[in-house]
């Protein structure tokens, strides 16, 4: 009995420890795993993370160079015109035609034909409002000081606002010469038919 029990006993053990080997080796195996899965999913998240930055550094980019394209472009596309009124303060540049009559008003900024067109008083007119184009439309913003600039003949004139009146609208001596080299600019007030705001300027040397 004691034999038997002693070979039960030894057999018992072996299997056991069978059973211990494979346990330890497969837990040995699932860390591994583990480990390995971790690392390779931490890599790919990096991967991704440079991806990720690379395409935004690269849209940034393009998102750059496309704004730098629109500037270069606007710039580009700035008409210059040979005979234009701008005054920076209200954002105008504008094209000047002969007349002031309603057809030339509807397109560009008017000057009076009576007037002088490059020394002297040059009495420009435009509408503020109501038509297709009103590049007076703000003139009521300007003050004693403000800046006007003529282009003419390939010259450019530099008038410093000095006076700013309402007349009536029969009133046309603003638009007589003047031995001073000034600009007249004439429109019209809002809800006072019979009156015209003028804004003069005398040319800076």
């Amino acid at each position: 009995m004691i034999v038997c029990f002693s070979k039960y006993s030894r057999l018992q053990i072996n299997i056991f420890s069978f059973f211990i080997c494979c346990l330890i080796f497969f837990s040995i195996f699932s860390i591994s795993k583990f480990f390995s899965y971790k690392f390779n999913f931490n890599q790919n998240q990096e991967n991704i993370g440079i991806i990720e930055n690379t395409e935004n550094i690269s849209n940034n980019e393009e998102d750059s160079k496309t704004s730098e394209n629109s500037i270069i472009s606007s710039k580009k596309e700035q008409p210059q015109y040979d005979w234009a009124l701008e005054i920076p303060k209200i954002n105008l540049y504008a094209e000047i035609s002969e007349g002031t009559d309603s057809q030339t008003l509807n397109k560009y900024i008017g000057h009076f034909e009576e007037s002088k067109k490059e020394s002297g008083n040059v009495c420009l007119a435009a509408h503020n409002r109501g038509y297709d184009v009103n590049y007076f439309s703000r003139l009521k913003e300007l003050e004693v000081g403000d800046e006007i600039y003529y282009f003419v003949n390939e010259n450019k004139y530099k008038y410093i606002i000095d006076e700013i009146i309402v007349i009536y609208e029969t009133d046309w001596t603003v638009i007589e010469n003047t031995e001073q080299d000034r600009i007249t600019l004439i429109t019209c007030i809002e809800n006072r038919s019979a009156y015209r705001l003028c804004v003069r300027g005398v040319r800076e040397n």
